[in-house]
């Protein structure tokens, strides 16, 4: 299967411009099957690549994922490296169709904590998908009070520095502080397995986003089920703290 291959999508429905994911439930589909959690998170990867290319279908103009967070290194080294192993094979794969699947690869995180050689994949991928239209934002050791943090710093550098004064910080001017600096907010964050809760993802970006829990797992996960979380999206009143 191409990595983004076009196909015609069955939901009539216009889909948010910037849909996020917390792809959850890896694990847990894994141990209900008597497998290693590194099976789940295979199987996860391959729900990945099929939900990707249906929203490139649907007209999606960027999704972002919550691929690794700062959280998750508290796991086992054996599935810590098969989490890597599994987004260095992407990567590469993803390098070879670059051309024909045009589509612009972005990374949210602090990356230095990864492999020099898989930093210098993500940089390549980067660089090399540009001018492509399409994003996929991945978060990679990623958190979003981590984000927050880095981005205070930042701005108080700039004061420090007297290239600013405290009073200048706007909520447009943090935004450009943050790893997604340029991309639109979320409208939409989906999250599959059950959880209820946000676990320190884009904390910042999602203040007016809808939110859509969904009970099954990631690797699960199917095109009719995106589709149902885009129509639940159109059924919510989206009124920005207005009436």
């Amino acid at each position: 299967m191409a990595l983004f291959e076009k196909k015609k999508p069955e939901v009539q429905l216009a889909p948010p411009r910037h849909i996020a994911i917390i792809m959850d439930g890896n694990g847990r589909w894994a141990k209900n099957r008597g497998l290693p959690r590194t099976a789940g998170h295979a199987a996860g990867a391959e729900t990945f690549r099929r939900i990707a290319n249906h929203c490139r279908a649907l007209g999606v103009e960027y999704l972002t994922v919550y691929a690794f967070s700062t959280e998750n290194w508290k796991r086992s080294e054996e599935e810590i490296s098969g989490i890597m192993k599994l987004l260095k094979n992407y990567l590469m794969e993803a390098m070879r169709d670059m051309e024909k699947n045009r589509v612009r690869f972005c990374f949210f995180g602090d990356l230095t904590r990864l492999s020099p050689e898989l930093q210098e994949l993500c940089a390549q991928a980067e660089s090399a998908s540009m001018d492509y239209d399409v994003q996929v934002n991945f978060c990679l050791n990623y958190g979003g009070r981590d984000e927050i943090v880095r981005a205070a710093r930042a701005f108080a550098a700039k004061v420090a520095a007297g290239e600013c004064s405290p009073e200048a910080l706007t909520e447009d001017g943090f935004s450009d502080l943050m790893y997604s600096a340029g991309v639109p907010d979320p409208e939409l964050v989906i999250r599959p397995s059950g959880e209820l809760r946000l676990s320190n993802f884009l904390l910042w970006q999602s203040a007016y986003s809808e939110f859509v829990y969904m009970n099954v797992l990631w690797p699960d996960f199917k095109e009719k089920d995106l589709d149902a979380a885009i129509a639940e999206f159109h059924r919510r009143n989206r009124r920005f703290g207005g009436v």
